[in-house]
């Protein structure tokens, strides 16, 4: 199939209403084809469009891994490359692509997890580009729900990003405290109850809107509860 059509048929099954059947339908499509088109859709200024591309480049990428691991491990170079100075690019969408890749793909995540972990330690491959930084909050926090031991390193350094002036930091760094059970960080949760800023946060392939206090609420009483056990 040619790529312009390619591209358009993606495009289509991306801003489906029902996606969850969308995606089902970008997953038998040919995977190398594809996935130069999802690649292009992380760029586009659509905020759901290229949400989307995260997951089906997460489906995509797994379902190659499966059939052809060095396949998959291309496309992981390439999401790397792209956070690279030395890309020329900046990277949009890169962090979440691998994070959600990971989280469906203990494999790929095995080989790949410290990688994206170092975009949060300052001795590290450190994201300075704020906008950057919440991608790969979100990424991390994705593999966190998936499995946790892989992102246990990540921790401390999470932590800083609940006292950012980037409301998205806060939430995505609180939603990092509950599902690891971050006891030490009770006392800043508790700040942030404070906090009525809203931002829209992905999940089960829609954009849900929540106040930051309501996230610090949530993670206050899941974290005391576990720490009862």
């Amino acid at each position: 199939m040619p790529f312009r059509q390619l591209k358009k048929d993606v495009f289509r099954l991306l801003i489906e209403e029902d996606f969850p059947e969308a995606l089902v339908r970008i997953s038998r499509l040919p995977e190398k084809q594809v996935i130069n088109p999802l690649f292009s859709f992380l760029y586009h200024g659509d905020e759901i469009v290229r949400w989307h591309a995260v997951s089906a480049m997460g489906v995509v990428t797994t379902g190659l891994a499966e059939k052809n691991m060095e396949s998959a491990r291309i496309i992981m170079r390439r999401l790397i490359w792209n956070l690279n100075d030395e890309s020329g690019g900046i990277g949009w969408g890169s962090p979440e692509a691998m994070g959600d890749i990971m989280a469906r793909s203990q494999p790929i995540a095995r080989e790949f997890s410290k990688i994206l972990i170092s975009y949060a330690l300052p001795h590290g491959n450190y994201l300075e580009h704020g906008l950057l930084q919440r991608g790969m909050l979100w990424g991390i926090q994705r593999l966190s729900k998936a499995d946790p031991v892989l992102t246990q390193a990540a921790i401390p350094f999470i932590r800083p990003f609940l006292t950012s002036e980037d409301p998205y930091h806060k939430g995505l760094a609180i939603c990092f405290a509950e599902t690891m059970n971050d006891t030490i960080v009770i006392p800043e949760l508790e700040k942030l109850i404070q906090d009525d800023t809203l931002i829209p946060l992905y999940n089960n392939f829609q954009m849900i809107t929540h106040k930051v206090s309501n996230l610090a609420r949530s993670a206050l009483a899941a974290i005391k509860l576990n720490s009862v056990f």
